[in-house]
């Protein structure tokens, strides 16, 4: 199991003649519409299922409500910690046994740690859904939690830190050391793979409090997606998880941020690392807001593909870099499933002979233009394309697994699974003053971090500053 995006494939979505087009941006080729059944158990689990016969097979997943943003102080790496545990056995399924199951039905699945989720997600047969279902429920009422389960997954986790972080070049950047240098919060802050102290540390009492915590049915949502019979899902769900019981839940824990006053910059020497990298994170606007729309066209404008400001001023025509990568949650999904606060991040890799500072003059006058003049139209429609070819994407992602984890993470988040049906709306309002406005206010040097790393022959933290 890994902290990481699945790999996805393709399967249709419901498009529909858009009625008309938004006065801000001109009439929409299509509009995006998903249909999905929502409702509570009475134990508080959320419910999502979104029917789609366009091939026999059937995904579930199951949500829960924490993720690296709201693991206890001290068990840093906890969250993640979990996504293994989950898989060695419950109250009726042995070690493995789990994965044995979906695997001898012709299906797959894997699970992953994110911000504010854990998830655990299988693509399988449709006629199989009830076994599944059955599965899923039988580790959330009882997972086998004991200390030889316990050391040998805190020695795998380890194993893990060790093998893809520590040892790689470049293994914390940008998606660790931009998070942990832009933000105050402890929770956005911390080191999210975990402190291999802290993982040493942790105790059975530990996992078992954690597990009845945060693995309750009312701290989580089910979400089937494919092709299945609506009514029969719904017996399912009531016959397997209903009876589980719910669990006080404590208070959430403070995720704001302050507003960033002041550039932040920071630097570490990696004695992996083969060439410099220079990351720059700025803090984004909250969810659901015209501001979030905007800087969602702000990250196609100047981030995202060949046609983007970025790419053709530091690449095609200074050559500063061969490439050039951005988004806002990035390497740990998109834009829209996270929760608490969230950084724009543009990363690149330039020769050694090259000092950041170039680059970052060439980066500052492209934002500034955007924060000082008004997009044209043209700038502007492309933008929105972009965003919808990138949603259409994301919702299209591997046998139907992107719309569920949409479909999820709104139910999780905002109670409102039928968000993923506005959201071209949203972007369709955007005008090319609140673009202008946006940028101004969210592209201001003032709410920046600079984040280098520097090759050398040493691991040790550098002074700090651009080399």
């Amino acid at each position: 199991m890994r902290i990481t995006r699945p790999t996805h494939a393709l399967i249709g979505i419901a498009l529909i003649a858009a009625c008309a087009g938004s006065e801000a941006g001109g009439p929409m080729p299509t509009k995006l519409t998903v249909d999905a059944d929502y409702y509570s158990l009475p134990n508080g689990l959320k419910v999502v299922l979104s029917r789609d016969t366009t091939v026999p097979t059937v995904g579930v997943g199951v949500y829960y409500h924490v993720g690296f943003r709201n693991e206890p102080k001290g068990r840093t790496g906890f969250a993640h910690l979990f996504e293994h545990l989950m898989f060695q056995g419950s109250s009726n399924l042995g070690k493995m046994e789990f994965i044995k199951l979906v695997e001898g039905n012709g299906g797959l699945l894997n699970g992953s740690t994110r911000f504010d989720f854990t998830n655990y997600y299988q693509v399988v047969p449709s006629h199989t859904l009830e076994t599944v279902l059955w599965a899923e429920a039988d580790r959330m009422k009882g997972l086998a939690i004991d200390s030889l389960n316990l050391r040998n997954q805190q020695d795998v986790v380890k194993n893990e830190v060790r093998v893809n972080v520590l040892n790689q070049p470049y293994g914390t950047f940008p998606w660790i050391d931009l998070p942990m240098t832009a933000n105050e919060n402890w929770y956005n802050a911390h080191n999210f793979y975990g402190e291999l102290s802290e993982l040493e540390a942790a105790t059975l009492e530990d996992a078992a409090s954690f597990f009845k915590t945060f693995y309750a049915p009312n701290n989580a949502v089910l979400a089937i997606v494919g092709d299945f019979d609506p009514a029969q899902a719904r017996q399912w769900a009531e016959k397997y998880f209903g009876s589980i019981p719910k669990v006080d839940q404590p208070a959430p824990p403070d995720l704001s941020e302050p507003r960033q006053e002041k550039e932040k910059r920071a630097s570490r020497v990696d004695k992996l690392a083969n060439r410099p990298a220079l990351g720059i994170a700025y803090h984004v606007p909250e969810r659901w807001t015209p501001e979030w729309y905007a800087m969602g066209l702000i990250d196609q404008i100047l981030g995202q593909g060949r046609d983007s400001k970025l790419y053709d001023a530091l690449v095609q025509r200074t050559g500063l870099t061969s490439d050039v990568s951005a988004g806002i949650n990035w390497g740990l999904g998109n834009m829209f499933n996270y929760e608490g606060p969230m950084l724009w991040m543009v990363s690149v890799y330039h020769d050694r002979g090259m000092k950041p500072d170039s680059l970052l003059n060439v980066i500052d006058t492209e934002i500034e233009s955007l924060r000082t003049t008004p997009v044209d139209s043209a700038t502007l429609d492309r933008a929105r394309t972009k965003m919808r070819s990138t949603l259409y994407s994301i919702v299209e992602e591997f046998s139907g697994l992107g719309k569920l984890d949409l479909l999820a993470a709104f139910a999780l988040f905002d109670d409102d699974p039928s968000k993923l049906n506005q959201i071209e709306d949203g972007f369709a309002a955007v005008t090319p003053d609140l673009i202008m406005k946006t940028a101004a206010e969210y592209l201001r040097s003032t709410n920046r971090t600079i984040y280098t790393v520097v090759p050398g022959a040493s691991d040790r933290p550098a002074s700090g500053g651009t080399p």
